[in-house]
């Protein structure tokens, strides 16, 4: 499901949404002072804006991003671009439908994915938006393996969520509102989820197959 899709590809937009994706992210708590980042590009290019590496993640500029290719070579900016780049790159590499990824850390649906309970279909945004949510093994942060281990994930599943063990999350989009939709709806289902669990449930209500069904065939997926 795309959004808003003309009116946030020109690159002043993207950089000042980054920025107001950054803001929400940090004032919900799915950031935090110097963790997560954000990037986005211009449908088809090899080149896309990131946010920048050990900088305050809670009142960022647009002259703060910075410009880099799909190798990681600088092509504007003066800050050093987050150390999450590889990810990022591999991502755009292997995916020309997405233009946003957002790496957050929501705690909830990390916690979750920590105790072996990933996120599960139990909404209809869920089926919609997030569809299969597949959990990458832990890899050390900013690494060129991590972003080979995501790589081979979206390659294999075409996914756009994932949950990086003991780290964080990815939403993937056409653009930034919809990749930033992933990471809302990601730790809604989490807190959903959590509250089945304090309740005492011990098998969670998901929605019936049947159903999953009809949403793929009013939404075309």
């Amino acid at each position: 499901m795309i959004f808003l899709a003309e009116e946030l590809f020109d690159e002043e937009k993207i950089k000042r949404e980054i920025i107001r994706v950054m803001t929400t992210l940090y004032q919900r708590g799915f950031i935090s002072a110097m963790g997560g980042n954000v990037s986005a590009r211009l449908p088809g290019k090899k080149e896309f804006w990131i946010t920048p590496s050990g900088v305050f993640k809670g009142d960022l500029h647009p002259e703060d991003l910075v410009k880099i290719d799909l190798e990681g070579n600088v092509l504007d900016g003066f800050m050093k671009p987050s150390i999450e780049w590889p990810m990022h790159a591999a991502v755009y590499k292997l995916r020309p439908d997405i233009n946003a990824v957002i790496h957050a850390h929501n705690p909830i649906t990390t916690g979750l994915a920590m105790g072996g309970i990933p996120p599960q279909m139990i909404t209809v945004e869920a089926v919609v938006f997030l569809r299969e949510v597949p959990v990458v093994d832990f890899v050390f942060p900013g690494t060129d393996k991590l972003a080979e281990y995501v790589a081979k994930t979206i390659k294999e599943t075409a996914a756009r969520a994932l949950v990086l063990q003991n780290h964080g999350v990815l939403g993937l989009g056409y653009n930034l509102v919809e990749a930033e939709s992933i990471i809302e709806i990601l730790e809604e289902v989490a807190w959903m989820t959590l509250a089945c669990l304090i309740a005492g449930k011990k098998k969670l209500p998901l929605i019936p197959e049947k159903d999953i069904k009809l949403a793929k065939k009013i939404y075309g997926f």
